[in-house]
């Protein structure tokens, strides 16, 4: 009869993405991921399988409880436009809020580990499709509301939308620099309210945002 296991799999899991998001997959060690999620080798193993199933384990547990939660919360919480918005500041504050500047692990996995790796480069290419789709969602929800331009196709704006998310994922990396991550996103926010004939929103931030609920 097997034994239950003496850890929570989400904590452990959320310890192993810290030290893969830290080093990246080549330069983590086994012995870095043990000491980091506070289980024996055997017990590492037996949960998990080798550090490739690992990281592979890793990457979806990130997807679900970072991007997975947050385009959950603002698509049930906000107006599509503003959802737009809030996401790419939410990105902007986590990114600036990382004292050590690491990116996004998704991105960084897509650079990576991904163009080796076939199951990981399934659950990167699972992320770029759900985060277009969600752009999609919101863009085509907006131009029936009348709140974003219907000027341009909702598939190049959704697909416009992830290009820019991307670049600034990696800027964060090379350049952590405030001002220039909003510049980047200020002009795709604005292509979506050229003709629309609304006014583009203030700008909404997530602290605003969490003060009105």
């Amino acid at each position: 009869m097997a034994r239950p296991r003496e850890f929570d799999e989400a904590i452990v899991l959320d310890s192993a993405i810290q030290c893969f998001w830290a080093k990246g997959f080549e330069a983590t060690s086994m012995r870095d991921l043990i000491d980091c999620m506070g289980i024996t080798g055997a017990s590492l193993y037996n949960a998990f399988g080798d550090k490739r199933a690992l990281y592979r384990k890793a990457l979806a547990h990130y997807l679900e409880s970072s991007f997975g939660e947050r385009v959950t919360r603002l698509e049930s919480t906000m107006t599509p436009r503003q959802a737009i918005e809030v996401f790419f500041a939410e990105i902007i504050d986590r990114s600036m809020s990382d004292p050590e500047h690491r990116g996004c692990m998704m991105v960084n996995s897509a650079l990576e580990a991904a163009p080796h790796d076939a199951d990981a480069h399934k659950i990167v290419d699972d992320f770029l499709t759900r985060a277009e789709n969600f752009f999609r969602r919101c863009v085509e929800a907006g131009q029936n509301d009348g709140t974003i331009s219907p000027a341009q196709p909702a598939e190049d704006l959704s697909r416009l939308l992830l290009g820019v998310l991307l670049g600034v994922r990696v800027l964060a990396r090379a350049r952590p620099q405030r001002a220039l991550l909003e510049s980047v996103i200020r002009p795709a926010l604005a292509l979506l309210d050229a003709g629309s004939g609304t006014h583009p929103t203030s700008p909404v931030h997530p602290l605003d945002v969490e003060s009105q609920r």
